[in-house]
């Protein structure tokens, strides 16, 4: 008799799409995938009925594949507290529906949030199996971070321990006493840069990784608006290793893992803004698993209920 595999199906409920997976216990590999537009303006319900329906078709795949299918796990770009319960409702309305309840009835559930799952697949399967103890980041649309202890997120009182770059850096000048509220989010981010770029040079660009072309083909000012985002960054980066203490900072999202003036900048300025010698030096890397970190992160939340 052959021994089914273990697998567990992952869900990446973003702003713009839901990315669905089978994915093998062992190893993390996707076995099977299924993606589709979040299109969150129809509302949380349409929303939720899009992603129990990848589920259920991911279900029955798993079958005809021979895999064991061990539970669900939902990250979602959302607040989720420790017991899995949606706390915001910034993108996608979930908040207050029974998210995880509906799914249940296709599998058992784990309802995360979306910075940390893919910082639990990168401990796993990724660029932390390393370390015991690392910070991941990610950046693209958002900017956010998580703590890995022993393999497992740090989570917060209530699960809020995420936020990195949501909030104003509140400083008054020395020279003029002009009070300065700048948001990291609003300077650093993918769009921020492309907002940024589109103002200064009157261009239409549409992503981020357009300015990040055009950095590396000469333009002067791509290159610096992805420089400036980058050391920006690093500032907040560097306080958060003072804070921390972490053995490595491991970088993801769709901006963290481009090479290019952003990265160079950040990492210099990361290590600039790290205050004492015995941390400076850390390693400072891109994440392993690229776009399919959450997913991969939110099948092996169902592993480590297992465990």
């Amino acid at each position: 008799m052959i021994k089914e595999r273990s697998c567990a199906i992952g869900l990446d409920v973003g702003g713009t799409k839901i990315a669905a997976g089978l994915v093998a216990r062992e190893n993390g590999a996707v076995l099977a995938r299924r993606i589709t537009p979040t299109l969150p303006q129809r509302g949380g319900h349409e929303v939720l009925d899009d992603a129990v329906a990848l589920a259920h078709e991911l279900l029955v795949e798993a079958s005809s594949l021979g895999c064991s299918v061990a539970g669900i796990g939902v990250g979602v770009c959302e607040l989720v507290d420790p017991h899995g319960h949606i706390t915001s409702a910034h993108t996608v309305a979930w908040r207050g529906l029974p998210v995880r309840e509906t799914f249940a009835q296709l599998a058992p559930t784990v309802v995360e949030s979306d910075a940390r799952a893919p910082a639990l697949a990168e401990a796993r399967y990724g660029a932390g199996q390393p370390y015991r103890l690392f910070t991941y980041v990610t950046v693209g649309t958002g900017i956010s971070y998580c703590l890995m202890q022993e393999g497992r997120p740090y989570a917060g009182a209530q699960g809020n321990a995420l936020i990195l770059a949501s909030s104003p850096l509140t400083t008054t000048c020395t020279q003029c006493g002009t009070v300065l509220k700048p948001v990291l989010e609003e300077f650093a981010s993918g769009p921020a840069l492309v907002a940024r770029y589109n103002q200064a040079t009157g261009a239409h660009l549409l992503g981020a990784e357009a300015l990040l072309a055009a950095a590396a083909s000469g333009d002067v000012m791509a290159s610096e608006i992805a420089r400036s985002g980058g050391e920006a960054l690093g500032v907040s980066v560097g306080w958060l290793v003072n804070v921390l203490d972490p053995e490595a900072v491991i970088v993801g999202g769709g901006l963290g893992s481009a090479n290019g003036p952003y990265w160079d900048a950040f990492v210099a300025s990361a290590r600039a803004h790290i205050w004492s010698d015995t941390n400076r030096d850390l390693p400072i890397v891109h994440a392993a698993l690229g776009p399919d970190a959450g997913m991969i992160g939110a099948a092996a939340t169902v592993f480590q209920d297992e465990s």
